[in-house]
């Protein structure tokens, strides 16, 4: 069965180009001109978003948060493709839960390779054997850390951090691989995946903001400069 794909964008042409060489590419593509238009629509039928961030009054931000918070479109692939280029808004985006952002002007072979590597990773995820109802896992704790790995939720000194997704994969992955440092490219592996491209500058980001979330144990949060960083039970 072929991939159906919603693009929401209010630029007519650039939905038209979308639609045209997606299309092109064996694929069934929709289009809307804005974030509104596009939650009127059935968006349980489609297998990818891809979405302008700057349109109406609702932004791209918003339709992407709405269809996280919605079971039915929660785990629905997005891909952001933006004029905005700027590193905050790219961790913004990811943060938000997009699993790619691609920036204005773009090229279409790129965004074709982007959508075939999302849906691809898509695929994998939703044909992995499902765990076994009930299955629990163990909270994962350093002092008076905790990570309680099936509510996603972190406390320090029994307060709840507020941490993006993405701050709490991060950490959740140092705080199980203790003592050892970590390329940034082991770091994208294990937190973002293979196939997504993430900046140098978006690791230092997100740990920058991890070590002022984490009070006493930002020191413990090591950077080993031309190595990468880990985290270390003593300092």
């Amino acid at each position: 069965m072929r991939a159906k794909i919603l693009v929401i964008d209010d630029e007519d042409a650039l939905c038209d180009i979308l639609q045209y060489n997606l299309t092109k590419e064996g694929y069934e593509v929709d289009t809307a001109l804005s974030a509104e238009e596009a939650l009127d629509m059935d968006l349980e039928q489609y297998q990818l978003f891809i979405v302008d961030i700057m349109m109406g009054e609702l932004s791209g931000y918003d339709f992407a948060k709405r269809v996280r918070n919605v079971t039915a479109t929660e785990k629905t692939p997005i891909i952001f493709c933006s004029a905005l280029n700027e590193e905050d808004d790219k961790v913004m985006g990811l943060n938000i839960g997009a699993d790619d952002y691609v920036t204005k002007p773009f090229s279409i072979n790129e965004v074709v390779a982007r959508v075939r590597a999302v849906l691809r990773r898509a695929a994998a995820a939703s044909a992995a054997p499902a765990e076994p109802e009930g299955d629990y896992e163990s909270d994962v704790t350093f002092r008076n850390l905790r990570i309680d790995r099936n509510e996603k939720i972190c406390y320090y000194n029994g307060e709840e951090l507020p941490l993006t997704r993405t701050e709490f994969e991060i950490l959740q992955f140092f705080l199980t691989h203790r003592n050892r440092i970590y390329s940034r490219q082991e770091i994208i592996s294990n937190v973002w995946g293979e196939d997504v491209v993430v900046s140098d500058r978006t690791i230092d980001t997100n740990l920058t903001r991890l070590r002022k979330k984490i009070g006493e144990y930002a020191h413990n949060l090591v950077t080993r400069p031309g190595f990468g960083y880990g985290f270390k039970e003593t300092y």
